[in-house]
C-alpha cells in the first residue's frame, strides 16, 4: 500500500486567501480555516500557494490578482506570479521527500511550509516585508515579482542551468535565507524529512 502525506493548509491572514495546490486544487479560506490534501507517495513537482484578491462565479470560474491558476477555483496548472511557493516531491531518493519554498515566482502572502510529525523538524519560512520594500521593477499589484518573470533573460532564469546570484535574488534571500532567490540556489533551500512525514503549510504564521 503505498503511504500518502497529510497537508494540513491554514490561512492566519487577516484577509483571506484562496489556497491553491497542484494536485489537490483549491479552496477559498478565511481567517483561520483549514483545508487538508492528501498526497500520493512518489508524486514529485508538487506546489501548494496562496492566491489573493479573487473573484469567482458559481461554476469555479474567475480571477485572482496575485497566483491565478488559468481563472479556476480548483488548480490544476501552476499559479501566475508572483506567488510565494511551497514545493515538493515525496518519497524519492533514498526513500525522502524533498520539500522547499522559493521566491524565483516572486512572492505575494507570507508563509511557512513545515513538517507536522514527531520523525521530522524541518520548518521554512518567509515572513519578512517583502511586498513593502519590493524594489521598483518588481512590483505589481498585491505582489513582488521574481526577476525571471519580469525579465525573462538567462541571467535570472537560469535555462542553461549555469547562473549565480543577482542584486535581485539577494534582495529575497537576505530576507528569507531558507528559501529559494534563484534556480541554482539548491544548497540552502532543499530540505528532506523521511517518507510518512505529513507537513502543514500556513499563510501568515
Amino acid at each position: 500500500m503505498t503511504h500518502a502525506a497529510t497537508f494540513n493548509i491554514r490561512n492566519n491572514c487577516p484577509y483571506t486567501v484562496w489556497a491553491a495546490a497542484v494536485p489537490g486544487g483549491g479552496r477559498r479560506l478565511n481567517r483561520g480555516e483549514t483545508w487538508q490534501i492528501n498526497v500520493a507517495t512518489g508524486t514529485t513537482q508538487a506546489r501548494i500557494w496562496a492566491r489573493t484578491n479573487c473573484q469567482f462565479d458559481g461554476s469555479g470560474r474567475g480571477k485572482c490578482q496575485t497566483g491565478d491558476c488559468q481563472g479556476l477555483l480548483e488548480c490544476k496548472a501552476y499559479g501566475s506570479p508572483p506567488n510565494t511557493l511551497a514545493e515538493y516531491a515525496l518519497g524519492q531518493f533514498n526513500n525522502l521527500d524533498f520539500i522547499d519554498m522559493s521566491n524565483i515566482d516572486g512572492f505575494n502572502v507570507p508563509m511557512e511550509f513545515s513538517s507536522n510529525s514527531p520523525q521530522c523538524n524541518r520548518v521554512i519560512k518567509c515572513t519578512a516585508d517583502i511586498v513593502g520594500q519590493c524594489p521598483g521593477p518588481l512590483r505589481v499589484p498585491g505582489g513582488c515579482n521574481g526577476p525571471c518573470p519580469v525579465f525573462k533573460t538567462e541571467e535570472h532564469c537560469c535555462n542553461s542551468g549555469k547562473c549565480g546570484p543577482t542584486n535581485y535574488s539577494r534582495f529575497f534571500k537576505t530576507r528569507c535565507p531558507d528559501v529559494y532567490s534563484y534556480p541554482k540556489d539548491d544548497q540552502t533551500s532543499v530540505f528532506t524529512c523521511p517518507n510518512g512525514t505529513n507537513y502543514k503549510v500556513i499563510f501568515c504564521p
